[in-house]
């Protein structure tokens, strides 16, 4: 688990894809940067230590405006660990959209993200979506690189099965400490997997059997990405009855624990044995604080249960 090297690390990761404006080269704004610090601000308020970074995030200018927070007060540098990822690349004049996990690529994505993100050292490098044509040596050899030079300090994986952070683990000399995958009460795979052996649902499951497992038995920290589902069941647009039925069931709980709805989508992530760290993406403080109060919910198995068969439409098997 993350806790187990960063014990100051929080329940909850704060996204930073929304920061730096738009997905293209205009140049970062004096209001882009006030949406930014606003919204870092109302994490740390809140409690949130963690925050999550890509080099494709606004084409660079998530990292980049960040770097400007930092690089202003510099001391907010101690308060957080960074991480971000890399290894997505999207089409040039060189070819398609691709993933690249080479040597150069990966090395020169690092030194971009230290010098948008204007500090010395990443605290975990991500590897955001497995290549394949990975080398597996020459991957190894690069990450062991990067963290004898003191460039990063640990190495993660993003939507990566067992079976793959096995192969990549049986090269490297340091384990890998997180894995970010999309989780939700939308995408809840993870645990169709987990209730549908033996069973003929369990070939229609989109996610890996035995991922969670792996993560589990060897320390490796679940992350959730889309962890609030395009907010589907806390007042965004909903995708039919079964949604609507959710949502309502939300709003409910929501007053039973006397917490946001927010906190009770992110919360029924949280009480998995996993203690998955839900990954929030929004830039309203408003709703920071709300996805905050997560951290004070325990849900009762009966109600984890009810939220998941409403979500799913059906009793479980």
């Amino acid at each position: 688990m993350l806790k187990h090297h960063f014990p100051e690390a929080s329940d909850l990761i704060y996204g930073c894809m929304g920061l730096g404006g738009s997905w293209d080269d205009t140049p970062i704004t004096r209001e882009d940067k006030m949406h930014a610090q606003r919204a870092v601000e109302a994490a740390l308020d809140a409690g949130i230590t963690v925050f999550d970074h890509a080099d494709i995030y606004t084409l660079g200018k998530a990292e980049s405006v960040f770097g400007q927070l930092l690089s202003e007060q510099p001391h907010l540098r101690e308060k957080m660990i960074l991480q971000s990822k890399c290894a997505i690349r999207f089409a040039d004049s060189s070819g398609p959209k691709r993933y690249d996990f080479s040597s150069d690529w990966v090395t020169q994505s690092v030194e971009g993200s230290l010098r948008r993100l204007n500090t010395e050292q990443l605290d975990v490098l991500l590897l955001h979506r497995p290549d394949p044509l990975i080398e597996l040596d020459e991957i190894a050899r690069t990450l062991a690189t990067l963290i004898t030079t003191g460039k990063i300090k640990h190495i993660g994986v993003s939507n990566m099965n067992r079976y793959q952070m096995a192969y990549l683990q049986s090269a490297l000399n340091t384990p890998i400490v997180a894995n970010q995958l999309e989780l939700s009460l939308s995408a809840r795979d993870f645990v169709e997997d987990a209730i549908s052996v033996n069973t003929p649902d369990h070939a229609h499951s989109g996610f890996s059997a035995g991922t969670m497992e792996y993560c589990m038995t060897h320390n490796v920290q679940l992350q959730a990405w889309g962890a609030l589902a395009q907010g589907r069941f806390t007042g965004g647009k909903t995708q039919g009855e079964t949604d609507e039925s959710t949502a309502k069931l939300v709003r409910e709980l929501a007053e039973k624990y006397s917490v946001s709805p927010e906190a009770i989508v992110l919360g029924w992530l949280t009480r998995h044995p996993a203690r998955i760290q839900p990954v929030i993406g929004t830039t309203n403080p408003e709703r920071i604080r709300a996805c905050a109060q997560t951290t004070a919910l325990s849900l009762s198995r009966e109600d984890w249960y009810l939220l998941f068969e409403t979500a799913r439409g059906q009793d479980v098997p």
